[in-house]
C-alpha cells in the first residue's frame, strides 16, 4: 500500500531517476567476487601486493600504487620491522613489548604526519593513498633490517668492518626508499613547494633507517 502511494505521488520521470544499479568503479559488473572461493580472493590480493612491491623495487610508474591503493603491504612491512627491531627477550627489564609498540607508533604516526603535511601543502593525494605509498616504500629498509639481523644471528656483527657494512646497506636502503617515494609523490605535490613537502618524507625514512642500523 505504501509503495502504491509513493508511486502515485511521484511523476514517472522521477521514478526513472530513482531506479539504478550498484556499480563499483574499476570493476566488471559481470564478475561477482562474493561467490568466488576464499583462496581465489587471497591469491588475487597477494598478487596485487606483490605487484606493488615490484613497483617499489623498480620505481617506474606509480599509478598502480595511487589508483589501486591498499594497506596490506604497509601492515606486513610494519609488523616485520617491529618483530626484527624489538629488544632481546632475555633481558628482564626490557622484554621487547614496548619497542614493538614503538615501531608501530613511529611508522604509522610518522606516515600520518607526513601525509597531513602534504595535504596542507596542497597535495593532490588522498590520505590513504599517501599512507599506502609511504608504507610500501619502506620495503628496502625492511630488506636491510632482515640482512642486518641475519648478520647478527650468525655472529658476523663484530668489529668495525661489520658496522661499516651494515651502515652502507642501510644507507643504500634509505636512498632507495626515498627515491621510490619521491618518484610516486612528486607528480602529486605542489611544484612550488617540492622541497618543503619532500623534507618530511626524508626525515620519516631516516628515523626508520636509524632504528634499523642501531638495532641490538
Amino acid at each position: 500500500w505504501y509503495q502504491r502511494r509513493v508511486r502515485a505521488s511521484l511523476p514517472s520521470a522521477d521514478l526513472d531517476g530513482i531506479s539504478g544499479n550498484i556499480f563499483v568503479p574499476g570493476s566488471d559488473n559481470n564478475d561477482n567476487t562474493l561467490d568466488e572461493p576464499v583462496s581465489t580472493t587471497l591469491m588475487r590480493d597477494l598478487r596485487a601486493v606483490g605487484s606493488k612491491f615490484y613497483h617499489v623495487l623498480i620505481p617506474r610508474d606509480g599509478s598502480l600504487l595511487l589508483q589501486d591503493w591498499d594497506l596490506w603491504g604497509p601492515l606486513l612491512l610494519c609488523t616485520l620491522l617491529a618483530i626484527l627491531l624489538q629488544g632481546h627477550g632475555g633481558d628482564s627489564d626490557n622484554d621487547g613489548g614496548p619497542q614493538f609498540a614503538q615501531v608501530f607508533v613511529i611508522i604509522w604516526v610518522g606516515a600520518a604526519v607526513v601525509t597531513i603535511n602534504s595535504k596542507l601543502l596542497d597535495g593532490k593525494l588522498s590520505f590513504f593513498q599517501s599512507i599506502c605509498v609511504l608504507g610500501y616504500c619502506v620495503l628496502p629498509l625492511a630488506v636491510a633490517a632482515v640482512i642486518v639481523k641475519i648478520t647478527a644471528l650468525v655472529g658476523l656483527k663484530k668489529g668495525l668492518v661489520a658496522i661499516i657494512v651494515d651502515f652502507i646497506i642501510v644507507a643504500l636502503a634509505f636512498v632507495w626508499s626515498m627515491f621510490a617515494a619521491v618518484c610516486f609523490l612528486k607528480p602529486t605535490n605542489n611544484p612550488e613547494k617540492k622541497i618543503i613537502s619532500t623534507y618530511p618524507v626524508g626525515l620519516f625514512y631516516f628515523v626508520i633507517a636509524w632504528l634499523v642500523v642501531s638495532q641490538p
